[in-house]
């Protein structure tokens, strides 16, 4: 019953987002991503403790055209359920990844979400479709100035986006409610735990660069408590700024 009712809500969010004419082409694809992203999360239930994603989030992503955030020559390859270039030796994450990561931030309502490495803009529209307040920082130029273009293309008037260091997190407009980072981090920085407001949750890849990480949970009681889980093993490019190597977007 679940793929039924992503199946209709694949044709129906095709159609509205990209186009009647363009709905076709893409949305065998992209049904087929979705049902990969279902099945990575069956396959890896006992690392995760998630034997299903929320709906939301794989209806989130069913609304999103992936092939607007990926090179012109590499579109047909678009909807496969694995990372893909984007220049600058960066790329967009594998759509399984995206959603594990979405879903993990079990966001409510117009929440305040900060993304550190926004790189294609992927990530950060399938928040958005989710209703959040996206502040997205990327600290390679170029794809700041890329990104920024396609979000006002595309309609995403939800995100925010500026290009900086993104270690230090955005400090004027938090806290956040969520706090998400596309790279990895040797240890979680401490301006994103500040920034991080109490009862909030924060996602990120910890390890070191060029290994293998540990996507990690990270949540912020009431009282200011902070606790870490390790979920699943991941291979991040490694965050830069702060002192550290360089690098942004996704594994």
């Amino acid at each position: 019953m679940k793929s039924l009712v992503v199946a209709f809500l694949l044709a129906a969010s095709l159609v509205h987002v990209v186009g009647a004419a363009s709905a076709g082409s893409h949305q065998k694809a992209l049904e087929r991503m979705l049902q990969e992203i279902e099945a990575d999360t069956a396959l890896t239930a006992r690392q995760t403790g998630r034997s299903s994603l929320d709906d939301r989030v794989l209806a989130a992503m069913g609304r999103v055209p992936r092939h607007e955030f990926v090179p012109s020559e590499l579109r047909r390859y678009a909807y496969d359920n694995r990372p893909l270039p984007i220049g600058y030796g960066q790329t967009i994450s594998q759509p399984y990844i995206v959603a594990l990561m979405t879903d993990l931030l079990a966001l409510s309502e117009d929440a305040r979400v900060l993304e550190i490495g926004t790189g294609s803009g992927y990530q950060a529209a399938v928040l958005a479709e989710l209703g959040a307040r996206v502040f997205t920082i990327e600290i390679i130029p170029e794809l700041g100035s890329e990104v920024t273009e396609r979000f006002a293309r595309l309609g995403y008037d939800e995100v925010t986006s500026r290009v900086g260091d993104g270690y230090y997190g955005w400090e004027e407009e938090g806290p956040f409610e969520a706090i998400i980072v596309t790279a990895a981090s040797p240890t979680i920085p401490p301006p994103l735990i500040a920034q991080l407001e109490p009862g909030g949750v924060m996602v990120i890849p910890v390890g070191s660069p060029f290994s293998v990480q540990q996507l990690t949970l990270v949540e912020k009681d009431e009282t200011g408590v902070v606790r870490t889980r390790q979920v699943l093993p991941v291979a991040f490019v490694p965050l830069t700024g702060g002192g550290q190597d360089r690098s942004t977007d996704d594994p």
